[in-house]
């Protein structure tokens, strides 16, 4: 079973992070502001401007690298913190009753996770890392207090919460209506786009999720994914080298199977 890292509390000189079945280790005070982050332009400062920036800078929080296989934390867990993924990527699953695991979400930098937990006090699914990674773990009671003395900020806040919750419910959703080819082409053309946000490119890239998974996510067996990924290859439209993929015909991806992703 993957190790897991409890509850991060707010920073104020020093935290002290447990590890479950592991002696807990300090974590220094984050330096870096948000305003001054690498990923301000993604992340929660998206928007925010003058006073609103300000505020937000005086939010509390702690770093934590997460070792590639380790919970950041499981269903059922009590929600304290959302997660700001700095470096890395993380997937989200949920249990199902035969026990099989349901992907329901990868996230990459820039992007928010957690935000399961805001509705009912605890986190509906769990969350792990899949390469080494890096998060800001930001209290959700000081967050909500900033934004409470200021309606601009409330509403860059809920927006941008509301972005990352509705991306996955929206892609899943058309995922409904398609076929394997058409499912894979919109997770490859999704994955394409929020690299190129990032600055990566957005037709070559390293999968940090095994076919298992995307499987999983995407509604398919194992084998459909691999087949899929042979098909495209065939066609010329990727090339593929274990979980190394190349999109060579971008058009194709997108036209062929009448994939559209926002």
């Amino acid at each position: 079973m993957p190790t897991a890292i409890a509850s991060v509390p707010p920073v104020v000189t020093t935290v002290q992070v447990v590890h479950r079945g592991l002696s807990a280790s300090p974590v220094a005070p984050v330096k870096t502001q948000c305003s001054s982050c690498h990923l301000r332009d993604l992340c929660l400062p998206c928007g925010m401007s003058g006073s609103d920036m300000d505020r937000l800078d005086t939010l509390k929080f702690a770093r934590r690298k997460v070792k590639a296989g380790q919970t950041l934390y499981r269903e059922g867990d009590r929600f304290q913190f959302i997660y700001a993924v700095r470096a890395g990527t993380l997937k989200s699953s949920l249990m199902l009753q035969d026990g099989r695991e349901q992907v329901s979400g990868f996230y990459i930098a820039g992007e928010l996770v957690g935000l399961d937990g805001v509705a009912q006090g605890a986190h509906a699914s769990a969350t792990m890392a899949l390469e080494d990674s890096e998060i800001c773990a930001i209290p959700f009671a000081h967050l909500s207090d900033l934004a409470a003395g200021a309606s601009s900020m409330q509403h860059v806040i809920t927006r941008l919460m509301s972005r990352e919750i509705t991306r996955e419910h929206s892609l899943m959703m058309l995922l409904g209506s398609m076929n394997a080819e058409e499912r894979l082409a919109a997770f490859l053309l999704n994955l394409s786009q929020r690299y190129a946000a990032r600055g990566y490119s957005d037709r070559e890239f390293h999968l940090r999720m095994s076919r298992a998974e995307i499987g999983s996510y995407l509604g398919m067996k194992l084998e459909t994914v691999s087949r899929t990924f042979s098909a495209f290859q065939q066609l010329g439209i990727l090339e593929v080298d274990k979980r190394h993929v190349r999109i060579v015909d971008m058009e194709a991806l997108k036209h062929r199977f009448n994939v559209r992703v926002h």
